[in-house]
């Protein structure tokens, strides 16, 4: 709590509690003896600030700093070992306690080895703290970043779409700042997770951080009867696969009291979770390599690029959850995505059980594959046309009410048509790059046209 003085802290501390616990950002309503958890966990990890005198929810409870208890959090942090540093301030009505990620790893407290997982210290059994630092980088690729980009190179827009679907409130926190707050930018720069999620143009600065999906027809891949490649921030990316899983697998609705529910061949919950894990896991430092979504007539297969993480074997697989990268695993828990423990696989496992249908299969060499079986009594015999003649149907609506109102927003064609902000977008893109529609002027204050 160094950067601008009295006033710059406590703003810094109200923008950790309104974003809340994370990887690098641990509440406690009151002191006690066992924050050297958190010290050594954070220590293990990127570094952290604990917050004493904040309950679970964000409420400020109030914390007082006396010399006594100063130094007694100071002893705490000494009698680890390796000892820690720790800066120990009074921010208002609370104390924080900012601790460095650790040059000696790893740290450990009198009751053992500890990590930071999805907002949570946890405590390391043998194999999980032998496979952490196997494969620990001195500069991960999350966290350098790329030559010449600025704090001018990030969107705000995606600041803002991030902070809303997280729930964080914003208010009048500048982007720099904010960007800090998620220790996906220091100082002057921005680390490549902060690139990932929001830059103005991903592709411009990381090449290869790309999915591409892809249909085809029948069970190999001869024919590709669909195909796109998104070239966003990993939210996008995220959101668009889910968009295309749903329009190339069968649906069937069911009736629950008054309302409607559609029921996908393949559990959307499990497809979701081997997503987020291609996305989180993958290997960003091979270059020329992006995640992948394969739909063929009997499977989906969703793979990423760089196998198991360094240290982490086969029997280990499923049993012991390690993040190759921790910043953007974090991200997406805080977009709710993730769940609080690592328990990826196995929710994928019982959400096909659940439905009554083979458990994933996992392959893994080079890349990370996640196989779905779709099941038979689902499949009908021309997905492709159906799904070919319902997007058809979704881009008419699109210009019939574009004909009517030119001014008209996304969101209210979402509410029009029934689909997602991101379907929209979807279909617009398409429109747009077939010459059947055009956008005139500016996102804000502009006006579509209808090409005849």
């Amino acid at each position: 709590m160094k950067r601008g003085g009295k006033d710059s802290d406590a703003e810094r501390v109200r923008l950790l509690i309104r974003a809340g616990e994370g990887l690098t950002v641990e509440f406690k309503e009151r002191y006690t003896p066992r924050i050297d958890e958190d010290l050594a966990a954070f220590s293990n990890g990127r570094g952290g600030t604990l917050l004493l005198g904040v309950r679970d929810d964000g409420a400020v409870a109030g914390e007082r700093l006396t010399n006594e208890l100063k130094a007694r959090i100071n002893d705490l942090a000494r009698n680890c070992k390796p000892s820690i540093s720790v800066v120990v301030a009074q921010v208002g009505k609370v104390i924080a306690v900012e601790v460095p990620e650790g040059t000696e790893k790893p740290y450990s407290c009198g009751r053992g080895y500890y990590r930071r997982l999805d907002g949570n210290t946890q405590k390391m059994s043998h194999d999980e703290l032998r496979t952490m630092f196997a494969g620990n980088e001195a500069m991960p690729f999350e966290e350098k970043t790329v030559k010449g980009f600025t704090f001018d190179h990030v969107s705000k827009a995606r600041v803002r779409a991030f902070a809303k679907e997280a729930g964080i409130s914003l208010g009048r926190t500048p982007v720099p700042d904010f960007l800090r707050s998620l220790k996906v930018a220091n100082e002057k720069h921005v680390k490549n997770a902060g690139i990932l999620f929001f830059a103005e143009d991903v592709y411009e600065h990381i090449h290869h951080a790309e999915t591409t999906l892809l249909a085809f027809k029948g069970t190999d891949r001869l024919h590709i009867y669909d195909r796109r490649d998104v070239r966003d921030d990993l939210l996008t990316q995220f959101n668009e696969v889910v968009i295309f899983l749903q329009k190339h697998l069968n649906v069937r609705s069911e009736i629950r009291g008054v309302d409607r529910h559609d029921i996908f061949e393949i559990p959307l919950e499990a497809l979701r979770e081997a997503l987020v894990n291609a996305l989180m896991h993958r290997d960003y430092s091979i270059r020329g390599t992006q995640v992948s979504v394969e739909v063929y007539d009997d499977r989906v297969e969703i793979v990423n690029p760089g196998g198991l993480p360094k240290g982490l074997s086969k029997d280990d697989f499923g049993r012991i959850s390690v993040r190759r990268n921790e910043l953007i695993a974090d991200l997406f828990f805080r977009l709710h995505k993730v769940e609080r423990v690592g328990s990826g696989i196995k929710r994928m496992r019982q959400e096909m059980v659940r439905a009554g249908l083979r458990k994933p299969e996992f392959e893994v060499d080079a890349f990370f594959r996640a196989v779905f079986q779709r099941p038979e009594g689902f499949t009908v015999p021309d997905v492709g046309r159906t799904t070919q003649k319902t997007a058809q149907k979704t881009a008419q609506k699109i210009i019939d009410l574009i004909s009517r109102e030119p001014e008209i927003t996304r969101q209210r064609l979402a509410e029009a048509i029934g689909i997602t902000d991101s379907g929209v977008k979807y279909q617009l893109r398409q429109l747009q790059e077939k010459g059947l529609i055009r956008r005139v002027g500016p996102d804000k204050g502009g006006h579509w046209e209808v090409i005849e």
